[in-house]
């Protein structure tokens, strides 16, 4: 036995759901807090002593890989050095190593993803494979290549999928039922007959707030001008209405739809552009009007004001009503009116204060502007608050590190501060306990959004949740889109889960009856996983459990002493072999090769992205890389490099070349027929990363398998003249192609000169400009600072 029985007291549901995925692939749909984690373990527990191996937990983000981690130290009769978790933090060979000593395995998919494809680790010993907040295994993301390399390789395999909120639409959930492999749906609602007793009370409030006058005016003339830009795109049928009620979808749809008639040929629609331009914008003002306020409409104009390149930008600031707007938002500043949302907010935050002061409280918010000013108004009532908000820096805001968040949940719990005004960061899977009040800022138009948001109170006591919402706004149509979602979700999970049961028969066995070695538990007090604990005991009797604890049958040492852990990587024979530069790996065209059954070695690679033989370098680009290299001037230095290291070079274009940048379609068409006709080096198309993935294949076959050429890497690292240092070292200043810095040495004789050249004197040089001189001026002069 490996799991601290003694300390565990598990409901019934959980046990039934133990027994009927013990052995069956499951995904498991269950509300927040109510010991989704106690069934992994069950399930872990069991694996490992059935087999021995392995258990991979899988989490999106490192707090929650971490907090599983403790879960499992906590809980189970395992020497810690046993239980590790891997993160992009580690070194590879530090990942190899823990991985190679872990009995239990918590992790972040992307850095199982990569550790996978580069051969570091092998899942052929895991006997049991978890995948937290199950939702996300759709699309592209990590959790669907694991699964299928997983399914593929391992000899026990088990999966289980853990979520609150598999999706709102039945497509989405079939995709997740097939990526994962599940054979079986285990649902359970707050209505459940044998989970209602466990489900706290959760009050729910919507609160509308009515929009002052100023608000009513500032709404009316972006709203007009709105309405007037989308006239044409109407008129020439690329929306279906100029209603301001349209949606962002439907008018960033119109910009693609532009961009391909002109790459047709269908130059007159050119001109719209500006008018769609014009729309994505407003939309977006009103959008922050409705639900952030004043303060972050204020925030926006002053960007696009700034926007001195964007002729979009321009002419919107040159519409007299955007003068009037402008007017009335530096009125409302002076009268210090924001959205009377925020009132609301310091209300129910204050009050809650005031009936119990030691409350916790989440405020969720989309934007993180909105969220920094409600930190700025709790803290100017005397309320402590602090922002959660995720890991990417924006121009003038720096994102929270991983260990800045773990750091700020634990004061959180601890209680250090009342009050977290969290971003969708903050929305899944964080175990927060004993929450009072959760308040949405906005409502937001996703079921699992939404019920991810709810999950963070009401779990192990009563909550409360406010919603805000703005009268006669997108607010309300957001939120009532959200419940609908909702109630669509539940239906076409129960659906999918009858035809599983159809189509796994000899699975629905398990239903009737709960195996002997089920231990059935007694409904305890309720009270994150501790609410699973079992009372404690006298103190003499704890002490001797603790002494049973410590004195391991020989036959479970034995056991333990004799896990099956592989290898990091055994070397296999060889087959189809390509070599993948590392920046590659989160293409997505690697998993696509490593799934059609070639060999990946990943290098840092000087020249192209992929090697197939000494012969032949493959450079992959995206359409959009493809044409901003031609706007850069990069193409030709880059064609130039592939052709002297390869005899055969190969570029790959992939996605839709034309209409999706602002480029004329036969200046695209004049850079191919230029790499084609006069470096000799073949394009091939490519319709996305899986047709990328099938041609480099075919190429690496063709190459190894009827020519028997070798697979080596050319040594792009020779000893680099003193001309070829010097132009290296140009090269780094913004802009400057190899091209151009052989002009720029040629017209200042050394290195030591182009760096002290002023922006007249660089200006001289041909392909120079004021701007591109005022840029390398601002990297050679500017301060250095850490970021």
């Amino acid at each position: 036995m490996y799991l601290r029985r003694d300390l565990i007291e598990p409901r019934v549901y959980q046990e039934v759901i133990y027994a009927r995925c013990k052995e069956t692939n499951c995904l498991v749909v269950l509300p927040t807090g109510l010991g989704k984690t106690l069934i992994a373990m069950l399930i872990a527990e069991y694996r490992l002593s059935k087999y021995g191996g392995k258990v991979l937990m899988l989490a999106p983000t490192k707090p929650l890989a971490l907090q599983h981690a403790e879960s499992f130290r906590r809980l189970f009769d395992i020497s810690p050095e046993r239980i590790n978790v891997l993160t992009g933090e580690l070194s590879p060979k530090q990942r190899a190593e823990l991985w190679e000593r872990s009995v239990i395995v918590t992790a972040t998919p992307q850095t199982v993803e990569n550790d996978i494809l580069t051969g570091k680790i092998s899942l052929g010993d895991v006997v049991l494979l978890v995948f937290d907040e199950a939702h996300r295994a759709v699309g592209n993301y990590s959790y669907v290549f694991i699964a299928r390399e997983y399914l593929k390789t391992a000899k026990h395999p088990l999966v289980l999928g853990l979520t609150a909120s598999p999706g709102s639409d039945e497509e989405r959930i079939r995709e997740i039922v097939k990526n994962l492999g599940i054979e079986r749906i285990e649902i359970r609602t707050e209505s459940s007959p044998d989970v209602k007793p466990y489900v706290q009370r959760m009050s729910f409030e919507w609160v509308k707030v009515e929009l002052p006058g100023i608000y009513k005016e500032v709404r009316k003339l972006l709203r007009e001008m709105l309405k007037e830009s989308l006239k044409p795109l109407a008129q020439f049928g690329l929306v279906s209405t100029y209603s301001p009620d349209i949606s962002k979808r439907e008018v960033l749809q119109a910009g693609s739809k532009i961009n391909q008639e002109v790459a047709r040929g269908n130059y007159e629609l050119g001109r719209l552009r500006m008018y769609q331009a014009k729309a994505v914008k407003l939309q977006h003002a009103v959008e922050l009007l409705e639900t952030q306020g004043l303060t972050a409409l204020r925030n926006y104009i002053k960007k696009l004001r700034e926007d001195k390149r964007t002729k979009s930008s321009r002419q919107l600031m040159e519409d007299p009503r955007m003068r009037k707007v402008i007017y009335l938002l530096v009125q409302a500043k002076e009268l210090g009116l924001d959205h009377p949302k925020m009132e609301s907010m310091l209300e129910m935050v204050t009050g809650q204060l005031k009936k119990k002061p030691n409350s916790k409280i989440i405020v969720f918010t989309n934007y993180r502007d909105t969220g920094r000013k409600i930190v700025e108004v709790l803290r100017g009532e005397g309320v402590t608050a602090e922002r959660f908000i995720g890991q990417a820096s924006r121009s003038n805001d720096r994102g929270m590190s991983q260990r800045e968040q773990k750091e700020t949940l634990e004061r959180f719990s601890r209680g250090e501060f009342n009050v977290l005004v969290a971003t969708s960061v903050g929305e899944e899977g964080l175990d927060v306990p004993e929450v009072d009040l959760v308040v949405f800022y906005e409502p937001v138009p996703s079921a699992i959004r939404s019920i991810q948001r709810r999950g963070r109170t009401g779990r192990h006591r009563p909550g409360r949740v406010v919603i805000l919402m703005a009268k006669g706004t997108r607010d309300e149509a957001y939120y009532w889109s959200s419940r609908r979602k909702e109630k669509g979700m539940f239906e076409a999970i129960k659906k999918i889960a009858r035809e599983l049961e159809k189509a796994h028969p000899h699975r629905a066995e398990i239903r009737e009856k709960v195996p002997e070695s089920v231990e059935m538990p007694s409904k305890g007090k309720i009270t994150p996983l501790d609410e699973f604990l079992k009372p404690k005991e006298k103190p003499e009797k704890a002490e001797k459990k603790v002494e049973k604890a410590e004195k391991p049958t020989p036959s479970k040492e034995e056991v333990y002493e004799k896990l099956p852990i592989k290898p990091v990587f055994v070397k296999k024979p060889k087959g189809i072999v390509v070599y993948v530069d590392s920046r590659e790996l989160r293409s997505g065209v690697p998993k696509h090769l490593k799934e059609l059954g070639a060999e990946i070695e990943v290098k840092t690679l000087d020249v192209a992205d992929y090697v197939v033989s000494e012969e032949v370098g493959i450079e992959r680009k995206s359409a959009n890389d493809f044409i901003q290299s031609i706007i850069d001037g990069r193409l030709f230095d880059q064609v130039e490099r592939l052709k002297k290291a390869y005899e055969k070079p190969v570029i790959i274009i992939e996605g839709e070349l034309y209409g999706i940048r602002n480029v004329h379609p036969n200046a695209i068409r004049g850079a191919i027929a230029a790499v084609t006709l006069d470096w000799g080096v073949p394009i091939l198309f490519s319709s996305g990363t899986e047709e990328t993935a099938q041609f480099i294949y075919l190429m690496a076959k063709r190459e190894q398998e009827e020519r028997k050429k070798e697979v080596r890497l050319r040594s792009e690292k020779k000893a680099l003249t003193l001309a070829e240092r010097q132009r290296l070292i140009v090269e780094g200043l913004p802009h400057v192609s190899s091209t151009l810095a052989k002009r720029l040495l040629r017209h200042f004789g050394n290195v030591e000169r182009v760096f002290t050249a002023t922006e007249e004197e660089l200006k001289e040089v041909e392909g120079i400009g004021p701007k591109k001189a005022r840029e390398i001026r601002k990297v050679i002069t500017a301060p250095y600072s850490d970021e």
